[in-house]
């Protein structure tokens, strides 16, 4: 292709047959409109699916490449993520949990899981830390035995 990438060209054939899909709806008329609406969108989940077909073989084929190479892989490395998205679980969860321990039992209630939604934390938190600083090494077991 001449300086456009492969998304650049499938938004380029994407936009040429919605402006088909409109012309021969102008064309056609209203009657026409849902079967014209139903053939761009299999068009689009078309393109859906061979490019998510495309990411998994890539990323099946890194790991073969990660697995030949005899690494741990991305599993191995430091979990930010991991916590980070465990933190914005536990925001998300903590609205549901305050209003109905709030809402049945008041302020009691409302420790009551807010002491829950901290003491999941704090028990991640230790886990993570104590793979971080390796305090799992003498137990004979990989982190990754944990994980599976």
């Amino acid at each position: 292709m001449t300086g456009m990438d492969a998304t650049g060209a499938h938004d380029a054939d994407l936009k040429k047959e919605l402006n088909a899909t409109l012309q021969a709806r102008r064309e056609l008329g209203d009657e026409y409109e849902s079967a014209l609406v139903d053939s761009f969108l299999e068009k689009v989940d078309q393109r859906i699916d061979d490019s998510v077909e495309r990411r998994v073989r890539r990323q099946l084929a890194e790991q073969q490449m990660v697995v030949a190479r005899g690494s741990r892989g991305p599993k191995s490395n430091d979990s930010g993520g991991e916590r980070f998205g465990f933190g914005i679980v536990s925001l998300i969860v903590a609205i549901p949990l305050s209003a109905i321990g709030g809402g049945s039992s008041g302020l009691p209630g409302l420790l009551v899981a807010w002491a829950g939604i901290v003491g999941v934390n704090a028990v991640q938190a230790a886990r993570s830390s104590s793979w971080m600083f390796g305090r799992h090494k003498g137990s004979g077991r990989d982190r990754d035995d944990w994980e599976d």
